[in-house]
């Protein structure tokens, strides 16, 4: 199989069947064998009866709406293909744009990510994907201008080591990036949406700032969370029994009275919660080694159908 395409679609009924035909035309010129999973992301309408009835495809079923990012690792896990390819699934990724990103490709690079340029959506979506990409910079710095476009290409052994979780879809070049793999963009058509309801909405803004800072941390401390937790520890644990020994000398050498001084207890303090950060460190280092032991899945499929 060379190439995997993977949309994820909620309530998209009225798209599905022109973006499988556009698809099926842009994919057929290759002349190579490429197989289209769908993943019904918990749809409430006739998304999933309307793809039953396109060939060829692939469908996975959730059993409810676990979210983009949740389908988008189920599609890649089951993907067959060399080469991945991921877009939305309401016509406005348009599929005759693959063959630019796949020519990219061949120039040496890991992945390749659409650039939407110029973007038809609604004023405050592009103020919030404007204030969302000044911090993607601070925190990720993945080099790119346009995390949010579906549209990539990526070489299947980017994910060999890869887990998505909450909203972190958007940030798959940055996380690779980091990982060595070799990572550019490109500019793409975006159409309007013609069909349904964007999925957009502000409280997805919030989780994905709160993704960026926890995949920032991650990348930091993933491996040795000690380091953190046991660094933090080990400086207030030191400052609280520096100031115990100083305490100490003032009392016994110059009679100095401490009974109404709280520098007692701040030292008391520092030194018992030094050594509960080094404690938590030590737990987290136990978590982190369980999470690396264990595949877990954050979602639920109902079924996989082939046509």
């Amino acid at each position: 199989m060379k190439y995997s395409i993977i949309i994820p679609v909620f309530n998209e009924e009225k798209s599905v069947f022109e973006l499988h035909n556009r698809l099926k035309k842009v994919m057929d010129s290759f002349n190579e064998a490429y197989e289209i999973i769908f993943i019904d992301d918990g749809s409430s309408d006739k998304t999933y009866e309307t793809v039953l009835k396109l060939s060829p495809s692939k469908i996975i079923k959730f059993r409810k709406n676990f979210g983009q990012t949740a389908a988008l690792d189920a599609g890649i896990k089951e993907a067959k293909g060399d080469l991945i390819i991921s877009l939305d699934g309401d016509l406005q990724n348009p599929p005759e744009e693959i063959p630019k990103l796949l020519s990219k490709l061949k120039e040496g690079y890991d992945v390749v990510s659409g650039w939407r340029w110029p973007r038809h959506d609604s004023l405050s979506k592009k103020i919030t994907s404007r204030v969302a990409n000044v911090l993607r910079k601070f925190f990720i710095n993945d080099g790119i201008h346009d995390s949010g476009c579906t549209l990539k290409v990526y070489k299947k052994e980017c994910f060999n080591q890869l887990e998505l979780h909450s909203e972190q879809h958007r940030f798959i070049p940055g996380i690779l990036k980091w990982q060595g793999f070799k990572i550019t963009e490109i500019k793409v058509a975006h159409a309007a949406r013609a069909h349904g309801e964007s999925k957009y909405g502000y409280e997805r803004v919030l989780r994905s700032i709160i993704d960026m800072i926890s995949i920032w941390w991650w990348r930091k401390h993933s491996q040795r969370p000690l380091h953190l937790f046991g660094g933090g520890g080990f400086a207030m644990f030191f400052s609280g029994a520096l100031l115990f020994f100083i305490l100490f000398i003032l009392r016994l050498f110059y009679n100095i009275s401490l009974s109404d001084k709280i520098w007692p207890i701040v030292a008391i303090f520092l030194m018992l919660a030094g050594i509960q950060l080094f404690v938590s460190g030590l737990l987290a280092e136990i978590l982190i080694r369980n999470y690396f032991s264990n595949n877990r899945r954050p979602y639920s499929i109902e079924k996989i159908e082939e046509r």
